[in-house]
């Protein structure tokens, strides 16, 4: 058998290296998109993180060696982070992460409040015992990821139920709009998550939260989406008026 370190003999002559050009176009646009996700969920968790600060220009260079990716789904990932609200692509200045004043966050918490406020009595409707069931195996998930002190794996269960929640309803676009507005605001929701006496708290909200869904409780689960919603964003704010304060 010929050694891996070996030259090819004449009639043994290597196979030439696999170009992204020389596959199946399907394969070569799965590739780049997965490629693309794996970007966009670590840019994404880098702003949440903090550590790509909001109104500050992101280096592409930085990225690209960082991740060990091309600038093709570099780019292609800030156009989807830009769906999302996470990030802005401005003319001669490429990416930067967005920012908002507490003002404009408080605006949005609003809408996002009221978007669960109008889910909660279709979604004790309409959702089924596997969404149900989806919901709070989740939960279980989350306070797993408390416990363990896991901040980024709480706070992305943690939005997901909620959007599970809204998602309930069956109602395309409510579950849009609110998927949209959340996502814009995730950054400065997420501040409010390193208040460690928030997570006991906003856990046993959760169990009521879980416990009303279940029950198929509409009214009960509207106002308890609302208060939770509030007393997470009291906490919040707080942070954001210390952290991320607007452009004077």
């Amino acid at each position: 058998m010929q050694s891996l370190t070996e030259p090819a003999t004449p009639d043994q002559s290597p196979e030439p290296a696999t170009d992204m050009a020389d596959l199946a176009p399907d394969l070569a646009r799965t590739l780049r998109g997965r490629s693309a996700t794996h970007v966009v969920e670590r840019i994404r968790d880098m702003i949440l993180a903090g550590e790509l600060p909001p109104g500050g220009r992101i280096s592409e260079r930085m990225l690209t060696e960082g991740l060990g990716v091309t600038r093709t789904p570099l780019r292609e990932a800030f156009k989807i982070l830009e769906t999302e609200g996470l990030v802005q692509i401005v003319p001669n200045r490429g990416a930067q992460v967005t920012k908002l004043s507490p003002e404009e966050v408080d605006l949005a918490m609003e809408l996002l409040a009221g978007l669960e406020s109008v889910a909660a009595e279709p979604a004790c409707e309409r959702g089924t015992a596997e969404e149900f069931a989806r919901v709070e195996a989740r939960h279980e998930d989350m306070v797993a990821c408390q416990r363990a002190g896991d901040l980024m794996g709480y706070f992305r269960i943690n939005q997901e139920i909620h959007q599970t929640i809204v998602d309930c309803a069956h109602n395309p676009a409510l579950s849009r709009v609110y998927r949209v507005e959340s996502a814009r605001v995730r950054l400065y929701r997420f501040a409010g998550n390193r208040v460690s006496e928030r997570w006991a708290r906003a856990v046993m909200e959760h169990e009521q939260i879980v416990a009303a869904l279940k029950q198929r409780q509409g009214p009960l689960l509207r106002e308890l989406l609302r208060a939770h919603h509030f007393n997470g964003w009291r906490v919040t704010r707080r942070v954001l008026e210390h952290e991320v304060q607007p452009d004077r």
